[in-house]
């Protein structure tokens, strides 16, 4: 079986097993802090970052979210990922760099260090000016999300992508740190509604991070 090296609010690893339940490839989760850089994880990666993926028995140690999903995407043909035209493609490929790259350094990244990192890690008291800066430009990408799924049944079109589990990864752990103002929201809302009613998504809404409690809507699929 996969071995999945994660913690709970990875939104990377998040994705990578959203996109395992999908395809309903079995694994099993390694809790991994990546912050104490264990010699063992790092002599599974180098880069001491999760997700890793792991089967032992065939020696294949699979690293980063990207190419993990690709992986599995090109190997099981169940719920594929990346689909369509050349440009449908790239469009989903686009929309899961905006949320991997762009939203994690502009809100994910800064909300996990101020609500996480310095709690369990460094034991400072968070940066309220931060936060709220963090929460005011998520407020911005969740108008762009809004705007996307007034023209699309979906983030990259009207198929179920890797888009979509991306941004609903990158999401949940915003929303988990309490991050996410959903007022005047309705598109994004009912989106992430539909996302969390969905069976990979319930693993994810029922497991916590030890010191840290979501809101009570969190793991509530109508909210």
């Amino acid at each position: 079986m996969w071995q999945l090296y994660q913690f709970p609010l990875c939104p990377f690893s998040r994705k990578v097993r959203l996109a395992l339940g999908e395809k309903g490839v079995a694994h099993e989760l390694v809790k991994e802090h990546p912050w104490e850089r264990r010699d063992e994880f790092v002599d599974l990666n180098p880069a001491a970052e999760t997700p890793v993926l792991v089967e032992t028995d065939a020696k294949v140690v699979l690293i980063g979210s990207q190419p993990i999903a690709e992986y599995f995407d090109e190997t099981v043909e169940k719920a594929p990922m990346i689909q369509g035209s050349a440009a449908q493609r790239a469009e989903i490929r686009r929309l899961t760099e905006w949320y991997d790259d762009k939203f994690f350094r502009d809100v994910t990244g800064p909300i996990l260090h101020e609500r996480m990192t310095k709690r369990i890690v460094t034991h400072e008291s968070p940066d309220t000016m931060a936060l709220r800066n963090s929460m005011r430009v998520a407020n911005a990408y969740l108008d762009y999300a809004d705007y996307l799924l007034d023209h699309r049944r979906w983030m990259a079109g009207n198929s179920l992508s890797l888009a979509d589990f991306a941004a609903a990864a990158q999401i949940s752990v915003v929303d988990y740190l309490g991050g996410i103002d959903w007022r005047g929201h309705d598109q994004s809302k009912a989106w992430y509604s539909v996302m969390k009613s969905r069976p990979c998504f319930r693993p994810l809404l029922g497991e916590r991070m030890d010191g840290i409690v979501p809101p009570s809507h969190y793991d509530k699929v109508d909210f």
